[in-house]
């Protein structure tokens, strides 16, 4: 049998599948751009970073109490790779699996998945509600706010940084970065370019 790689619409049909929240989706769309930015910066694989972003959550809105573990049986049903599989699971290390991040790929998907949610939430505050004149220093200002975003765990974010080596200030920098992609659909564009 010819192994199944998955193309990016596959991987949007099949969150459409599983998740209809728009906010929801607009997390994914925000990962699955981070995701690609990191792979560039990182000199590898875009759309395979970005499919593996587009599809972490896919379990979360029908089965949260079952989360990375619907995803994977899921996706082996759907003859998905195994790493793009193990990639997913990955993201819930210390939660909801014991698949610890190892690949840089995985670091990433750790890192950038709690890290989406503090800066669209840092955006949605500004007076511009535009990521393109969002600094670090706003989003670290939040981040020390333990009540602003409560439902975002910091320790992973911070976690990850230290995984992949970088400084945290970076990986916030190049997280915004990377959710500019999707900045007109997540409705972060505002009136600033």
């Amino acid at each position: 049998m010819e192994k199944f790689i998955p193309t990016r619409e596959d991987a949007y049909n099949l969150l459409t599948e599983f998740v209809e929240d728009k906010s929801l989706i607009n997390h994914h769309l925000m990962v699955e751009s981070t995701m690609r930015h990191f792979a560039k910066l990182y000199g590898e694989d875009e759309d395979k970073w970005g499919i593996i972003g587009l599809i972490h959550d896919l379990d979360y809105e029908k089965y949260p109490e079952q989360h990375c573990k619907m995803t994977e049986k899921i996706l082996k049903e759907r003859n998905w790779p195994e790493d793009y599989i193990r990639a997913v699971i990955s993201h819930g290390w210390g939660i909801v699996s014991d698949v610890e991040p190892i690949h840089t790929m995985e670091k990433v998907l750790y890192t950038i998945d709690e890290l989406t949610g503090l800066i669209y939430a840092t955006a949605l505050m500004r007076p511009s509600k535009s990521l393109y004149d969002l600094k670090v220093k706003s989003v670290k200002k939040k981040w020390k706010q333990s009540s602003f975003a409560a439902g975002v765990n910091r320790d992973i974010i911070a976690k990850g940084a230290e995984m992949l080596g970088m400084e945290l200030d970076r990986v916030i920098e190049e997280t915004i970065e990377g959710m500019k992609a999707v900045s007109q659909a997540i409705g972060l564009k505002g009136e600033i370019e």
